[in-house]
């Protein structure tokens, strides 16, 4: 029982739930079942975002063009139901994702194919995406009312009592925690992170992996584009203007290293849902929303210090071990060899 509430995941569950009692100590309505329902229809979207950050940061890599894939996106699909009404939604959601995977393919080809630094590629990207949206919109809003009923109410129309939204961001967790769990795709992932020289001596088609994570990302920065639009019925020029630093603040919290190779989906998710808590329960505790990115980047802070003392999991060594053993083989030959 000890050991189990040792792990991270569960003490950071404990933290979001005691963490929530005590806003709903002070604010009863944030308990409430409409409450609830607002937190986890407010955090969907974050917690698909975060599920795909983490799949990059898991190969040390970091995606901070992710909002400003989110908001081209979105703008993108905003000005077509603008200017052609008649475009069903079941054709634009698939366009919005299609866009956001080409840009997020951009990204993938020049870190994975030509080596070129993640940091770098994608705040270079993020520049030229929100230079983009000015561009193609000159600066004007598409409203509510220069929007289609279906493509605004899709969001929060109801399945079985909740949001399309939660229904998505339910999907998407229990998808990466096959990927990363069950498929030789998410190992590969934990091994790039972990030793990217052991990882391409054992045959992993590093490059590949690389271009295909970014490309999720941007598939998933697409899809939340459309979200974010039709969710709060606007698309402007800031749209999720500095949502990357909740993405990766998230990721953090949950345990995920910045340094790779270590993270859990659960992780990722309770890490958004803390955000998610506290973004709700400022208002409702009368506390300046202005404060939300100083809270959000000293949370980062206490995070990162927290996963260095950590330190790495030894049980996600395993192509080190692999590596030190095909090291000592090697050396025994060469003696071998050298004998008389």
């Amino acid at each position: 029982m000890l050991s189990m509430l040792r792990r991270r995941e569960v003490q950071l569950g404990l933290i979001v739930v005691a963490l929530a009692c005590a806003v709903g100590f002070r604010a009863p309505v944030f308990l409430s079942a409409r409450g609830l329902d607002s937190l986890f229809t407010d955090t969907a979207i974050l917690v698909m975002m975060v599920l795909a950050q983490m799949l990059v940061i898991l190969t040390r890599g970091v995606d901070l063009s992710v909002a400003a894939n989110l908001a081209l996106c979105g703008m993108l699909v905003a000005r077509i139901g603008q200017f052609h009404p008649g475009v069903p939604l079941a054709l634009l959601v698939p366009c919005a994702m299609f866009f956001g995977l080409v840009l997020g393919s951009i990204n993938g080809l020049l870190i994975g194919f030509l080596r070129l630094p993640p940091i770098v590629v994608t705040l270079g990207a993020m520049s030229v995406f929100r230079g983009s949206i000015f561009v193609m919109s000159g600066g004007a809003w598409v409203s509510s009312h220069q929007m289609s009923p279906a493509f605004i109410d899709f969001p929060l129309q109801r399945l079985l009592g909740l949001p399309h939204l939660v229904w998505l961001a339910v999907g998407a967790t229990l998808l990466a925690a096959y990927l990363t769990v069950y498929t030789r795709f998410g190992r590969e992932l934990y091994a790039i992170g972990n030793h990217p020289v052991s990882a391409r001596y054992v045959g992993i088609p590093i490059a590949r992996r690389l271009f295909a994570v970014y490309a999720i990302s941007g598939l998933v920065a697409g899809l939340c584009g459309y979200l974010w639009v039709a969710r709060y019925a606007v698309a402007f020029t800031e749209i999720a203007n500095g949502f990357e630093l909740s993405v990766i603040a998230a990721c953090v919290i949950g345990g995920v290293s910045i340094a790779g190779g270590v993270g859990t989906v659960a992780g990722a998710v309770l890490g958004a849902l803390f955000l998610g808590v506290i973004n709700n329960a400022l208002p409702l505790l009368q506390i300046s929303p202005f404060w939300e990115s100083a809270i959000t980047g000293a949370i980062i802070l206490v995070a990162v210090v927290l996963n260095a003392r950590e330190g790495p999991q030894p049980g996600r060594r395993i192509l080190d071990a692999h590596a030190a053993s095909e090291s000592r083989a090697a050396a025994a030959g060469a003696e071998a060899t050298v004998e008389p």
